[in-house]
């Protein structure tokens, strides 16, 4: 099974080195490494550069944002299965996308998600928030529950049938891509119990009370979007399902 991993960069030089290592330092070969940049001022292009034998593809241009950029990057991509990895974000270990593989193989699932720990920007051994997955229930969706995007990888023949990242949903666009894929159009998923990214603190939706707003805003959207019934208490109830994750470390 061949996998694609996808990093979407601008700007990124302070941490996109230990990004890039943890992916090219998988002890599982069969994947390809696409970056794209959205034409990054400081040293971000020299440092793909240094890697470049090492990435399939990459590309430098304007893009309208984050979601826009992975949706080029899925275009792409000719792996069986497709996993986005932040440019602050590393993989826990050398063996995540051999797991991942090899949870595909063994489970006969549309997509795979599994954990995530929140770490200092500067200490990566300093957990502050452990996401901690559950086995798949797709009423959860009911409840404000989601799976940590950053570990989830989803089969690129569903991605073709059923389309990429809707970018005007902007911070709730990967929320609204899950429960497309998994509430409305019920695809099926694995949860894999392993530590797949650790993750720099620093989310653009959660700093601040205005932006924290705004972000349930678009949540209450999605949900509408894709059928959830009363979204407007779940978009409330969705952050406070994560507080028992600060308890996790």
């Amino acid at each position: 099974m061949k996998v694609t991993i996808i990093t979407v960069t601008y700007n990124s030089e302070k941490y996109l080195e230990d990004c890039i290592q943890s992916v090219i330092n998988q002890d599982y070969k069969d994947f390809e490494y696409i970056i794209v940049d959205g034409k990054s001022s400081d040293s971000t292009l020299s440092i793909i550069k240094k890697y470049e034998s090492k990435i399939y593809r990459w590309i430098s241009e304007t893009d309208r944002g984050m979601y826009d950029a992975i949706n080029k990057g899925m275009a792409m991509a000719t792996g069986d299965v497709i996993g986005i990895l932040n440019s602050d974000d590393v993989m826990a270990s050398t063996d995540v996308i051999r797991s991942v593989a090899k949870a595909f193989e063994e489970n006969n699932t549309d997509t795979i998600y599994a954990d995530l720990e929140y770490v200092d920007s500067e200490d990566m051994n300093k957990i502050y928030r452990i996401w901690k997955g559950k086995p798949f229930k797709r009423s959860r969706f009911r409840w404000g529950w989601m799976p940590a995007h950053p570990t989830f990888y989803i089969k690129r023949e569903l991605v073709a049938k059923y389309g990429g990242y809707e970018n005007h949903f902007y911070s709730a666009a990967d929320y609204e891509f899950m429960s497309r894929y998994l509430y409305f159009f019920k695809l099926s998923a694995y949860y894999l119990p392993k530590l797949l990214v650790k993750m720099r603190r620093g989310g653009q939706s959660n700093q601040g009370i205005f932006k924290r707003l705004r972000a349930n805003r678009r949540d209450y959207l999605a949900m509408r979007k894709n059928k959830i019934p009363l979204p407007f208490i779940v978009s409330i109830l969705k952050p406070l399902s994560k507080l028992h994750q600060y308890g996790k470390r």
